[in-house]
């Protein structure tokens, strides 16, 4: 595995660990809930993503691990959209507005995005920056 590749395994690595940190604090007494605890079979997917993005990574297969880190970025924008919808949503059953409001304050996203986007966008940039340094070292070796 070349050294530039390091990045992007970062980023997996980050993305796995991500799907295990808090995501969403509701009401302030509950336990903050992890993807698993929102949605197993998308944490799942995710966890799965990110192995073979790992693997594409070791055995040297860029076109698998660019897959794997647009796959996890894209999953992670869908799902994040639906946790938004979900909380946004989720009291309109009640028909006073400003309890219904009152409500959907009190759910707290909590810190695991930031490491659950750091992670594919930290594969993106490894798997691009890896690209451009084989160029720029294909071109050196052309004019020597």
């Amino acid at each position: 595995m070349p050294n530039r590749s390091f990045l992007s395994l970062a980023g997996f690595i980050l993305l796995i660990a991500a799907t295990y940190c808090p995501l969403i604090k509701p009401f302030g007494i509950f336990p903050a809930m992890d993807i698993y605890d929102l949605k197993q079979a998308f944490g799942i997917t995710l966890l799965l993503v990110g192995v073979i993005g790992i693997l594409g990574i070791v055995l040297r297969q860029r076109g698998i691990a660019k897959l794997c880190a647009w796959a996890s970025l894209l999953l992670i924008v869908i799902f994040y959209a639906g946790v938004q919808f979900q909380v946004h949503h989720f009291f309109t059953f009640i028909p006073f507005g400003s309890v219904a409001r009152f409500l959907t304050r009190q759910i707290r996203l909590k810190w695991g995005w930031y490491l659950l986007f750091a992670g594919p966008v930290l594969a993106i940039a490894g798997i691009y920056t890896t690209k451009r340094s084989n160029t720029a070292s294909n071109n050196q070796q052309k004019q020597n």
